[in-house]
């Protein structure tokens, strides 16, 4: 994954809720891997809403954790790749990056590795002490987290492949984590999961004044290091086939239907 490519960017809030961001981000990855849209990046601010992962909603408290969920006023939905349960919020800057990968399997790790690496590059450029690693109790584990000084968790990352391509998603907490501590915490009790709500950090937490206007020109100036960053819209077709496929990541306890397999990793 080196030398100048070109990455579409898509800045665009789409108004429906949650799920629709999902399905939103499902179709970009079918057109990028169908060839029929360039390598695209979605980097937005999300709703207070709360991801579930599949194997949430087959654990037995999951009724109770969106219960949990919706009484903070954060919308329940089912995120597009693996993991367990992850916040989305005001405090948040959200990415979607589909990529073209005719053997997307085979680049899995690499691919966490380039987004883990670029998101601390681009909050050290902030003053922040990240790193790369997991936090002993964060929500949603794993091995690409992001945390600042080893202590509190500030990105999750997730990934799904398909045929011909693959998304990396995942969350930069650029406000402070107090707010996301108290609605993760019911969460994670009802799912009957281990985390330490102190593990909780956000970028405001360790650099004060630091918001997500800061944090997204960071990230857009560590990956327009090495790519031709080149502004773009989601079209009103786009938009329109994903309206469609919404319910499926609507946080039901019915089973899904079928869905690209996911990479567990946050």
């Amino acid at each position: 994954m080196s030398g100048r490519r070109r990455l579409l960017v898509a800045r665009d809030a789409v108004a429906g809720g949650p799920a629709l961001d999902t399905a939103v981000s499902r179709e970009l990855l079918l057109e990028v891997a169908g060839g029929r849209r360039a390598e695209t990046l979605r980097l937005w601010r999300p709703a207070d809403a709360l991801a579930f992962s599949v194997a949430d909603r087959n654990r037995p408290g999951f009724a109770r954790a969106v219960e949990c969920a919706r009484a903070a006023a954060f919308e329940p939905f089912l995120r597009l790749a693996g993991g367990h349960a992850a916040v989305y919020a005001r405090e948040i800057v959200a990415f979607a990056w589909a990529l073209p990968a005719l053997e997307a399997r085979q680049a899995i790790g690499a691919r966490f590795d380039e987004v883990a690496g670029l998101v601390v590059r681009a909050l050290r450029a902030l003053g922040v002490d990240a790193r790369v690693g997991p936090v002993p109790g964060e929500y949603c584990p794993g091995s690409h987290s992001v945390n600042a000084r080893g202590r509190v968790k500030l990105m999750g990352v997730g990934q799904r492949v398909v045929r011909g391509g693959a998304h990396v998603g995942g969350i930069v907490v650029a406000g402070q984590g107090a707010r996301l501590r108290a609605v993760l915490g019911p969460v994670y009790e009802a799912l009957e999961l281990p985390f330490d709500p102190e593990t909780v950090g956000g970028v405001e937490d360790e650099r004060p004044g630091i918001g997500q206007g800061a944090v997204e020109a960071a990230l857009l100036a560590e990956l327009a290091r090495d790519r031709e960053l080149v502004p773009a819209n989601l079209d009103a077709e786009l938009v329109a086939r994903a309206a469609r496929s919404a319910p499926l990541f609507e946080a039901k306890l019915a089973p899904a239907a079928d869905q690209p397999r996911a990479v567990r990793h946050s």
